[in-house]
């Protein structure tokens, strides 16, 4: 076995018992780092019960892709391959913080660890887009990283599964080095990160949530029609953890499971050319992809590959009961036809240490759709599916069908149901996913693993490829009245 392959066997012991855990007494404890232990050899086994309570805190870094504005023709696949290494340095430092021991100057040596190697890969990055633009400097500025409050209590004494020594060679000691081990390996100050996630307090009973859900107002001109794709549940098990708009070229570049429905061959090396070529699971020819992370249900089982436990994501895989992806108009007047290969994503898979200003995801459960719950799961009755939303930007530029951060070139209408200022109206997308979860199971979706899989990371993406022709039928519904497909 390799080291890596080693590390990743661990890493997976550590997120099955998380996920056990959860599972036990309606939601369990939430689970730290054996390193707590009041003994630094570990010749103990396991933390000692009775520590002191704690919040913990994960690895919060700056978000590099969303910083880009520019990325030449010539520097798509360096810079994709970058944001690639970025996401895996910032699993490894997680890791070592919830492996325990912490070798080398405890926490803020891991921070400073990924320090250099961010400097390293963001400074290739700037030295690829510099050859044939200006150079974005700016980008270097994002190398620190820092540790994030989960939010969520534990006690330092709590049992947890041993793992690896972090091998950082660097020192910490400024304010990123606010939670962990000492050098000595005791518990500092700080607080180490949880392993696996999600928390109990990540769920919320959907019948205590109070009505919430307002229509928005419709103008005199509005577009009312709807166009839907009937694309299946993903029966096929198109299954992979790539992501083709944001990493390109680069297998495992989302270090998450993706469900796809629509078109058949997407992966990370798919090219428009190959998208407009495939088959696909839509009954009317919409060869457009659709996809999401997978849900999986806590159920102590685990995938021993790429994307799967080797990423943190453990658990059976849920399948859809149902998905509607439904196109719709606007408040303020007609659509247009979005362009061939338009790219839009909505949500944001880092939305946890990022914050919510991207997030846009929503939770709910059949029968209580006017209850949404943006950073919680459902806790839904016996019977009811949990229901998963989302909408997509339904205003674009005009010009684009991407840009560097896979954001600017499209966005969402505004109050009053205008678009901005230099966008125009295009059908709105909206994807519902359900889900035959049985009452009590805990479940989750996959995410990076230093999110926690927060239900508030949950994101949509969508690449447009329908034929021409049927764009075109689907605006003309819209904006006509009817409700086609």
């Amino acid at each position: 076995m390799t080291p890596q392959a080693h590390k990743r066997s661990r890493l997976t012991t550590r997120l099955v018992a998380a996920a056990a855990a959860l599972l036990l007494g309606g939601g369990g404890t939430a689970l730290i780092a054996a390193g707590a232990s009041a003994d630094p050899t570990g010749e103990d086994g396991p933390g000692q019960r009775g520590g002191p309570a704690a919040a913990a805190a994960t690895v919060s870094c700056p978000d590099v892709g969303d910083r880009l504005r520019q990325v030449p023709r010539g520097a798509q696949l360096p810079v994709s391959r970058g944001l690639a290494a970025l996401d895996r340095q910032v699993a490894a430092a997680y890791e070592k913080m919830t492996s325990g021991g912490q070798a080398g100057g405890g926490q803020g040596a891991v921070l400073e660890q990924l320090r250099q190697q961010r400097a390293k890969t963001i400074g290739a990055m700037a030295d690829a887009i510099g050859r044939s633009a200006p150079r974005p400097d700016a980008l270097l500025n994002m190398s620190a990283c820092k540790t994030k409050p989960t939010g969520q209590s534990v006690s330092v004494g709590d049992p947890a599964p041993g793992g690896d020594q972090a091998d950082g060679d660097g020192q910490g000691g400024d304010e990123q080095n606010n939670g962990g081990q000492d050098a000595d390996g005791q518990a500092g100050d700080g607080q180490l990160p949880p392993v696996g996630g999600p928390s109990p307090d990540d769920f919320a009973d959907i019948r205590s949530v109070q009505p919430d859900a307002q229509q928005p107002p419709q103008g005199d001109g509005a577009s009312t029609g709807t166009f839907v794709s009937e694309c299946g549940t993903n029966e096929e098990g198109h299954f992979n953890s790539d992501n083709v708009i944001v990493t390109p070229g680069v297998s495992n570049g989302a270090h998450h499971t993706h469900d796809y429905v629509g078109n058949e061959s997407t992966d990370a090396f798919s090219t428009d050319e190959s998208l407009a070529a495939s088959g696909t699971t839509c009954d009317n020819g919409d060869l457009s992809t659709y996809y999401w992370p997978v849900l999986r249900a806590l159920d102590g089982t685990s995938e021993h590959k790429p994307g799967a436990a080797h990423d943190g994501n453990v658990g059976s895989v849920l399948t859809p009961s149902s998905v509607q992806l439904t196109f719709s108009g606007s408040q303020d007047g007609e659509v247009t036809a979005m362009p061939r290969f338009l790219r839009i994503i909505t949500g944001d898979a880092k939305a946890f240490t990022n914050g919510p200003a991207n997030a846009n995801a929503s939770w709910s459960c059949v029968g209580f759709e006017d209850r949404q719950l943006k950073d919680k799961y459902p806790i839904c009755p016996d019977g009811a599916d949990v229901v998963r939303t989302f909408n997509f930007q339904s205003c674009w530029d005009g010009q684009n069908t991407d840009s560097a951060n896979h954001r600017t070139h499209v966005a969402f209408a505004q109050e009053d149901g205008s678009c901005p200022a230099g966008f125009r109206a295009i059908p709105q997308l909206q994807e519902k996913i359900t889900y035959d979860v049985p009452e009590g199971q805990q479940f989750a979706v996959d995410s990076f693993p230093e999110q926690l899989h927060k239900p508030v990371t949950d994101h949509g993406d969508f690449i447009n490829v329908m034929p021409d022709q049927l764009m075109d039928e689907a605006v003309d519904c819209i904006n006509s009245g009817r409700d086609c497909g």
